[in-house]
């Protein structure tokens, strides 16, 4: 083996030729050439990987050449799949003899007529790499490019998928077609499912300011679906960030569009390249991925015209020196983008904080008519309260003051504005359309749970409501009887009734029939008869009409505690660091039920003082349950 190795030296040493060697000593330089050419168009021609970018190409080739409208047509003709690009621009420019100049295109690849014209100031001109014609071949098998020459007559050139030869004939036609035709087909078995839609969607994203500025109607017909779109430039949602539109550099000019919105997943920032998408987020650039690219409240686009990219897929960007004057100009604009973005962040929470707190009180609210009055009778929202000095209103369950009993919430009113149902914000006697109630959808009895003594009495009300929860009165009849259990009412029908429980202890379901009309529902209370009720232990120095309690947020992550209760301000306090809190965060409506369980657990610490766990526990998941329920 190693005389082998020294054999191969010596030749290599003895073939070596002159200028191959290492560089930096006398003569032993060159310069690079391809050394298969036909591969090298092969590897170029299969560098695009996205057939939707090869359209998008095609139709800039169209853009370029001034077309005013442009035709894509998608149809089968001969169980074969098509795909044409039709436009009214100047066609493929002419050679000496008046005639397409087809055979500059097929022969200088890597050469494209459009640097050219550059290099001679022609200015709006997009491609610059002489390969976009050969990304067909990840679109179809065979081309056929149709452009009219001087004498009136249409030209064409045909190149096939994988071979090195292509040919030029007079089209029949009766008439020349002003313009280019690009014509593919049959498509590639992979992309049969790319139809005149999904174009649409990527051409109003992906050329939405060339369209924009050139001022071109693009049009798809989809024959094989029946379908005809209209591409028109993607319009972004949200505010529209003003003062965020021109960023100078010593490169050129950065603009910049971008859109505030609310927080959605897909919201992302696309980079451009003087009018042409390059990348669909910004994020996509490890330096870019982070806030506030990422934060999901931006929509727009950066668009930057010295940016070089890699010619084959266009979406790639080359990291000179251009790049990193873009890098280091955006990182002004990333700080003032990040306070905005904190400020909504901050609004979007203490909106969602109350809107929390709203529902958490409403849920208890409702849980409490369907538990026990005597031991859930610390927040005193069930009657009105006067003191000597201090009037305090709190709400009633029944619309007068007499016959009423202690322990229920004013259902009268509407739960969302406080209103007597039927008073207007005007306070006139008419309803808004909204306040009408529906049908009746259920009832319940307020209390549905309670305890009384032997021979003692209890009133009780059915409230009917309908599926949004407002109270119905129209057409209905309540039926009251004891389903179980021993005691007597002192009428059967009507919306209160008053219970008289019997002198031994036991347990009775009252029951009510509810109906209107054909609709019917049932409801029942469970009343404990009881020969002596326990009293809870003086709770002192509290005042029974704090009502429930709002709450606010403590971050403290090195902390077990998830929530605690300030008796002063009449608070319920939460950990916002605790990893429970973080994961609950994460959806919505995990996050409204930990903080209604937060809410449980601090009431029946404060409502059961001296308890013992068990006892604590059971509460805490009788008052969880009733709550939840009505949570939304």
């Amino acid at each position: 083996m190693a005389e082998k190795k020294k054999k191969y030296g010596k030749t290599a040493k003895k073939n070596r030729k002159p200028g191959s060697g290492r560089s930096g000593k006398k003569g032993n330089s060159g310069k690079l050439r391809i050394g298969d050419s036909w591969n090298a168009i092969t590897i170029i021609a299969l560098s695009q990987n996205n057939p939707l970018k090869a359209i998008a190409e095609f139709v800039e080739n169209s853009i370029d050449a001034h077309a005013g409208n442009i035709t894509i047509v998608r149809g089968r003709e001969r169980k074969e799949l098509y795909l044409k690009v039709i436009d009214d621009g100047e066609g493929i420019p002419l050679d000496e003899t008046g005639l397409p100049d087809y055979k500059y295109v097929a022969t200088h690849i890597c050469d494209s007529i459009k640097k050219r014209l550059k290099k001679e100031g022609v200015k709006g001109l997009q491609g610059e790499f002489g390969i976009g014609l050969l990304s067909f071949w990840t679109v179809g098998e065979h081309l056929i490019l149709s452009s009219a020459g001087s004498d009136g007559k249409t030209y064409q050139m045909e190149m096939s998928k994988g071979e090195q030869g292509y040919t030029i004939t007079q089209k029949k036609s009766l008439f020349s077609h002003p313009g280019t035709e690009l014509a593919i087909h049959p498509l590639l078995p992979g992309i049969r499912q790319l139809n005149g839609e999904r174009i649409q969607h990527y051409l109003a994203s992906e050329l939405r300011d060339r369209i924009r500025k050139s001022g071109v109607k693009i049009k798809i017909i989809d024959r094989f679906s029946r379908k005809n779109y209209d591409v028109v430039p993607r319009q972004f949602t949200g505010r529209h960030l003003h003062e965020f539109n021109m960023i100078e550099t010593k490169a050129g000019d950065i603009y910049v569009e971008l859109y505030l919105n609310g927080f959605q997943q897909g919201n992302s920032v696309s980079l451009y390249r003087s009018g042409t998408r390059i990348l669909e987020s910004l994020s996509e650039l490890a330096r870019f991925n982070t806030d506030p690219w990422t934060s999901g409240y931006l929509q727009g686009m950066i668009d930057v015209p010295f940016l070089q990219l890699t010619p084959a897929t266009r979406t790639g960007i080359i990291r000179d020196d251009y790049f990193q004057v873009f890098t280091e100009t955006v990182s002004d604009l990333e700080e003032e983008l990040k306070e905005i973005i904190r400020q909504v962040k901050q609004a979007e929470e203490e909106e969602a904080s109350r809107n929390i707190l709203k529902s958490v009180q409403r849920a208890l609210k409702e849980a409490f008519l369907m538990l026990p009055r005597e031991e859930y009778d610390w927040f005193d929202i069930y009657s009105e309260i006067h003191k000597a000095g201090k009037k305090g209103n709190r709400e009633s369950l029944f619309p007068d003051n007499a016959d009423k009993p202690e322990g229920d919430e004013d259902l009268t009113k509407d739960r969302d504005t406080g209103k007597k149902i039927g008073e207007t914000g005007s306070g006139a006697g008419e309803k808004a359309f909204y306040e009408y109630a529906g049908d009746l959808y259920k009832a319940v009895i307020s209390p549905s749970v309670c305890m009384i003594k032997v021979e003692d009495e209890r009133s009780f009300r059915c409230i009917p409501r309908d599926r949004k929860g407002r109270i119905v009165e129209e057409n209905i009849e309540i039926a009251w009887t004891i389903s179980e259990g021993e005691g007597s009412l002192n009428n059967s029908n009507g919306e209160i009734v008053t219970f008289k429980s019997p002198s031994e202890p036991g347990i009775t379901i009252i029951k009510a029939e509810v109906s209107q009309g054909n609709i019917k529902c049932m409801a029942e209370a469970v009343v404990t008869i009881t020969d002596s009720l326990i009293k809870q232990p003086e709770q002192i120095g509290m005042e029974r009409d704090k009502g429930i309690p709002g709450y606010t947020f403590l971050r403290a992550p090195a902390e077990m505690w998830r929530s605690k209760y300030d008796e002063a301000r009449n608070l319920i306090i939460i950990n916002n660091g605790h990893k429970d809190y973080i994961f609950s965060a994460q959806k919505k409506s995990r996050k409204l039920r930990y903080i209604c369980r937060l809410f449980s657990k601090e009431l029946v610490l404060k409502n059961f003082p001296g308890f013992n766990s068990a006892d604590l526990l059971e509460h805490f998941v009788e008052l969880s349950l009733y709550a939840e329920e009505n949570l939304h």
